[in-house]
């Protein structure tokens, strides 16, 4: 009865992961700054956080659907460690999670193949630990690098710009940078898609993650104009936070963000991605996220290509949950280290 149940189970969990796709598509090349489309931009606050706060209770599953949400989840977190006491050796513990973050007895039960997480995260000092260490495991595995000033960015522009080239130039093939606030502050559009365009070339073939720190930014309004410039200047994802700021990822937020994407993608027919970091630790939060994806961008963007977590302790969690799934006990948080 047991073994018949475990088949059902990863019968259930495979289906639904074999429906989300894994869409090809060209790297948003940016255009030139459209002064009249970003002063259009207005935000509603007010309908944002109603549509928000129905989300959770309106799109919740359950058993195999819900297992099957969180793998796919686990395969669009960014791993991250940037603590100022980060060393080559939790660097490298952090590699092994991310090349195999879910115990192999948890997996064979769900019936499902090994997964990876989305990407490593890591300081610059860290990125050759990071590298060697994923190619040693003979895993492929994006290592993203935090760049320009990181977290604040107020450090010499020729010094944030050559700190890029830096970091891709040690094997980062993602490349975070945070804009300059004050940009959006006072409302110098033109400053941060310069800003954003010299990034965007110092990347190289390195894909440029955005961030646009928004709990330092005002108002949605200006989140939203913010998130236009840095597509309009090739971001290949905008991304919330750094995680160090005191309001991070949040619903209001990422509805916003998101539907900038898709006014994007319906005026130029290039994708963006998404990544909502800081303050998303636990496994029903994830799955909101993903909901709010789902029903805003569509399939398209459920995918590690177009969505990514900016977490660390999200993945205990989830791991937490797809234990209890297979076995109906909840196990201890130590029992699902990050190395």
């Amino acid at each position: 009865m047991q073994s018949e149940q475990t088949s059902a189970r990863a019968s259930g969990v495979d289906r639904d992961i074999a429906q989300l796709p894994q869409v090809a598509h060209s790297r948003n090349p940016g255009m030139d700054l459209d002064m009249n489309w970003v002063r259009a931009v207005q935000a509603n606050t007010s309908a944002i956080e109603r549509r928000c706060a129905s989300l959770p209770g309106r799109r919740s599953v359950k058993k195999d659907h819900q297992a099957a949400w969180l793998l796919k989840a686990i395969t669009m977190i960014d791993l991250t460690t940037l603590a100022g006491d980060d060393t080559p050796g939790r660097v490298r513990r952090l590699c092994a999670k991310a090349a195999h973050p879910v115990r192999p007895e948890i997996m064979t039960a769900l019936g499902v193949d090994e997964i990876t997480t989305g990407a490593v995260c890591v300081y610059h000092d860290m990125i050759a630990t990071a590298v060697d260490t994923l190619d040693h495991l003979g895993v492929n595995l994006p290592v993203a690098a935090v760049s320009t000033g990181f977290p604040a960015g107020l450090s010499p522009y020729h010094l944030r710009v050559e700190e890029i080239r830096e970091s891709a130039r040690a094997g980062a093939s993602e490349i975070d940078i945070v804009i300059s606030r004050r940009h959006v502050l006072t409302g110098n559009w033109q400053a941060l898609y310069d800003e954003m365009r010299d990034f965007r070339e110092a990347c190289g073939d390195a894909h440029v993650k955005a961030i646009l720190a928004t709990g330092e930014l005002g108002s949605l309004r200006n989140v939203a104009r913010a998130s236009l410039v840095c597509m309009m200047a090739g971001a290949d994802f905008i991304k919330t936070s750094t995680g160090k700021e005191s309001v991070n990822a949040t619903l209001p937020v990422s509805l916003v963000m998101i539907r900038a994407i898709r006014d994007y993608y319906e005026a130029t027919g290039y994708r963006v991605g998404y990544k909502p970091a800081g303050g998303i630790s636990k496994a029903k939060d994830a799955i909101t996220y993903l909901a709010l994806i789902k029903e805003e961008l569509g399939d398209d963007w459920l995918t590690p290509d177009l969505f990514r977590f900016g977490a660390s302790s999200l993945l205990g969690d989830i791991e937490r949950q797809l234990e209890h799934h297979v076995t109906g006990h909840y196990s201890a948080t130590y029992r699902h280290p990050m190395g």
